[in-house]
């Protein structure tokens, strides 16, 4: 690769949202005008192209719903042959199984990240300082000694 060639990276971006749908973002994606690929698939959409434009996309996909809108950095591009179904015969892809049950953990994830956000911290608890080896020894023979 010669050090003019882009830095291609592909992000899927995964909906876990009541109040955006997937076609939201997939519109928000294809909106963008930039030099992109992008790919629908059952669990999300896949965005390749140049780092910083893939970046400047999903971070503004993410922005329509922070906590339930997530982003997976994906080592392979679009129909690479590697991870493809129909270069490999059909069947579910490797990976897909276990990125199944990481998408239905979502909905829980994003509960609980605006949970997080709504929580208000409490005052400064203070804590006593150290206990004496005297003072254990103290405590320790009035209880012995009852």
């Amino acid at each position: 690769m010669s050090d003019n060639a882009p830095n291609i990276i592909t992000k899927i971006v995964v909906i876990a949202s009541d109040s955006i749908l997937p076609i939201d973002a997939a519109m928000a994606i294809y909106e963008s005008e930039n030099e992109i690929t992008i790919k629908e698939t059952c669990y999300g959409t896949m965005v390749s192209g140049p780092s910083d434009v893939v970046n400047r996309v999903v971070k503004k996909v993410v922005s329509m719903d922070v906590n339930h809108i997530f982003v997976k950095e994906r080592g392979f591009l679009p129909g690479d042959d590697r991870r493809c179904r129909a270069g490999r015969g059909g069947g579910p892809r490797p990976g897909f199984h276990f990125l199944r049950e990481e998408v239905k953990m979502l909905p829980v994830i994003g509960k609980a990240l605006d949970d997080y956000e709504k929580h208000v911290p409490l005052e400064k608890v203070t804590h006593p300082g150290k206990l004496e080896v005297s003072q254990l020894k103290r405590i320790i023979e009035s209880e012995l000694a009852r």
